[in-house]
């Protein structure tokens, strides 16, 4: 599970603290500015998800599909950033806005969650159709790492992808609602609480300005947002009630990506820091819980979605160099 030293991750001088790493993208990295095309992929339920695309126009060259984390969108550096990396390789990409996070409420009172599978593979459907000569990846950070895993194991030989990388994920979403709220993590927590119920409050907004009277009873029914300081007691109120599932502890158990990687058939490789401050180690799956087509490259250090190395004047960023490279090495581009 260890990586091999040709691959190992070394931190930039003074960013060895898994925060920094962790903070330094939405903090302190600077804007990537790559030309974007948006498409809007309406979906069954009448709802819409939001593909920004990047890089060449080409029925051959292969396409990546990137998905973002909690509370993030294709505007997160991270994002952008993995864009711009595969376009210079002349590889393909369209970055999906999960449910609400494309800068416009989404039209159910229903969201995105961890477990959200079911809106990855519409999407996976949708560019296959758009582009069946190219090879076609995916590539999701924490809360997109777990649902595309989720994904690859429901799916098996079908996830009709030919490589997936996921980054930082949240294996056992019930131990890292644990983690968070421990220590510094509480920090991000915090700013997580905040973000979710700001998201809720403007999707009510939006319902009464458009007079969609029943979904603003729906989420009316949810109760107060106040006081909601943990992921326990979002997911609790607010998660579970809106998706079908019977409480957190529920949800949690159905959408952990830790239970459903032994159905992985598809070349799959996970990066992953062990000082992660959002994941205990041992949420990590063990060796015999992994198909054969699944590597863990697992590092000492790098934070949650961090793995900024260089030097503080010059940034470097494993990850934009590390995921083209590996998908690369499968021979499809």
């Amino acid at each position: 599970m260890m990586s091999a030293a040709s691959e190992r991750f070394v931190p930039a001088p003074g960013l060895g603290n898994p925060h920094l790493q962790t903070l330094w993208g939405p903090l302190w990295r600077q804007t990537t500015h790559i030309d974007r095309q948006r498409e809007r992929l309406w979906l069954e339920d009448g709802d819409f998800l939001d593909l920004d695309w990047h890089g060449p126009h080409s029925a051959e060259a292969p396409l990546v599909l990137v998905l973002h984390g909690l509370t993030g969108s294709s505007n997160s550096p991270y994002v952008a950033g993995l864009q711009q990396a595969l376009g210079r390789q002349g590889w393909a990409s369209a970055a999906l806005n999960w449910r609400g996070c494309s800068g416009e409420p989404n039209l159910l009172p229903r969201s995105y969650h961890s477990g959200v599978s079911e809106d990855l593979a519409a999407a996976i459907t949708h560019l296959r159709a758009r582009r069946p000569l190219a090879p076609l990846f995916a590539v999701g950070y924490s809360l997109g790492g777990n649902v595309l895993l989720k994904h690859l194991g429901e799916a098996g030989r079908d996830s009709q992808l030919q490589g997936a990388v996921a980054v930082s994920v949240p294996f056992r979403l019930d131990q890292c609602a644990d983690r968070i709220g421990q220590g510094f993590s509480r920090f991000y927590q915090a700013h997580f609480m905040r973000q979710l119920v700001a998201y809720v409050r403007n999707k009510q907004r939006q319902f009464q300005h458009d007079g969609r009277h029943e979904g603003l009873a729906t989420l009316a029914a949810l109760g107060p947002l106040e006081n909601m300081r943990t992921f326990w007691d979002f997911d609790g109120r607010v998660t579970a009630p809106l998706h079908g599932f019977s409480d957190a502890a529920d949800y949690y158990r159905r959408a952990s990506s830790r239970y459903f990687m032994a159905g992985i058939s598809t070349p799959t490789l996970v990066i992953q820091a062990a000082d992660d401050p959002f994941v205990f180690p041992h949420s990590l799956p063990e060796p015999r819980e992994l198909s054969a087509s699944t590597r863990i490259e697992l590092h000492a250090r790098g934070g949650h979605v961090g793995f900024v190395d260089g030097t503080l004047r010059r940034p470097g960023y494993y990850l934009e160099r590390r995921i083209p490279d590996w998908l690369a090495s499968l021979g499809h581009g």
